[in-house]
Order: structure tokens, then C-alpha cells, then sequence
């Protein structure tokens, strides 16, 4: 499974490219960050990010997008960005037609290290050794990046076969009614 893992941001904003299954180290493919001026309008920033996600969607070909949801911090204007730069990304899957999986910085964290209360440092050297990489990924937005598409491999196949197994049985239980 080839996966793009997007870290949102609207300043810097973390892209992973990596290709693997449940339970073995992956292969990187590629990393990127894609930056915006922070003085720059919002529009063409958030312009720029989607244009810069689609063209990497389509160079690297991904069969899954996994991004960071959001979560509250005690600078809005931080949140507010953030937000609208996951907004851009999940759009990026969807508009290519990918299934599109958000995943919490702790669930990440748990899947890369071991523990949801992992440091950056923890999880960028996890990816590094997970990916034998010759050096870590830098910046830290990559790393992350590195660690949602590996997060996703591995647990992403697990929730989605949970899903269709609800959605399935949901579908019975709904046929049963309608029969009655």
C-alpha cells in the first residue's frame, strides 16, 4: 500500500510518501514540505497549498491520504490555520478520488513509538529507524508526515475493516426492518 501522510500546516506543511504493509518497516518514497509566506493573503496561501498537494498527489500516485486531525491548542490563530490547511489536504484525497483517514498526533505517536505521549524527537528517530533512513527527516513536519503514512499502513487497514463490518452489518439489521 502506498500512503501519503500529510502534517497540516499552513507555513509549513509536512508531506510523506510511503509504501508498505501491516506489521513490517516500510519504504520510504519521498518527503516534502511545502511552505507558504506567513505574510502572504490566506487565499493564495491556501491556493498555493492545494495546488502544491494535488501536483503531489498526482506525481507520487497514492492508493490512501492519512492526515492529522486537528486538534484544540490554546493559540487560536494556530488552530485556525491548521485547520484550514487539513481542510486543503483532506479536499487534496477526496478531489483525486483516494480514500481520506485522519488520525490523532497521539494515536500517531502510539502507532510510531509505542506511547500516545512520545516527543517529537521519539518519533522522528522511530521513523528514521522504521524507514532505515541514513539520517532523520528534516524538519520535523516530514518526520510527522513519515509517521501518519506509517500509522496509516498499519492501522488503517484494522479501522477500515472495522468500518465496512458496521456499515455491513448496519445494512442487514436495515434490510431486516424494511422486509417487516
Amino acid at each position: 500500500m502506498r500512503v501519503l501522510g500529510i502534517d497540516p500546516g499552513l507555513t509549513r506543511c509536512g508531506v510523506g510518501v510511503v509504501e508498505g504493509v501491516p506489521g513490517r518497516p516500510g519504504t520510504m518514497i519521498a518527503y516534502h514540505v511545502v511552505r507558504t509566506e506567513a505574510d502572504d493573503d490566506i487565499a493564495h496561501r491556501l491556493l498555493q497549498l492545494d495546488r502544491a498537494l494535488a501536483a503531489l498527489v498526482a506525481e507520487h500516485q497514492p492508493e490512501s491520504v492519512a492526515v492529522e486531525r486537528v486538534f484544540a491548542q490554546h493559540n487560536v490563530r494556530t488552530v485556525m490555520g491548521t485547520a484550514q490547511a487539513s481542510a486543503v489536504a483532506v479536499l487534496a484525497g477526496a478531489r483525486a478520488g483516494l480514500p481520506v483517514q485522519t488520525y490523532t498526533p497521539s494515536e500517531v505517536k502510539a502507532a510510531v513509538t509505542g506511547s500516545g505521549t512520545a516527543g517529537k524527537a521519539q518519533v522522528t528517530a522511530m521513523v528514521t529507524r522504521l524507514l532505515q533512513l541514513d539520517a532523520p527527516p528534516k524538519p520535523a513536519d516530514a518526520a510527522d508526515a513519515l509517521a501518519l503514512a506509517i500509522c496509516h499502513i498499519w492501522r488503517g487497514g484494522t479501522r477500515a475493516r472495522i468500518q465496512a463490518a458496521a456499515l455491513a452489518a448496519a445494512r442487514k439489521a436495515h434490510q431486516g426492518r424494511v422486509r417487516r
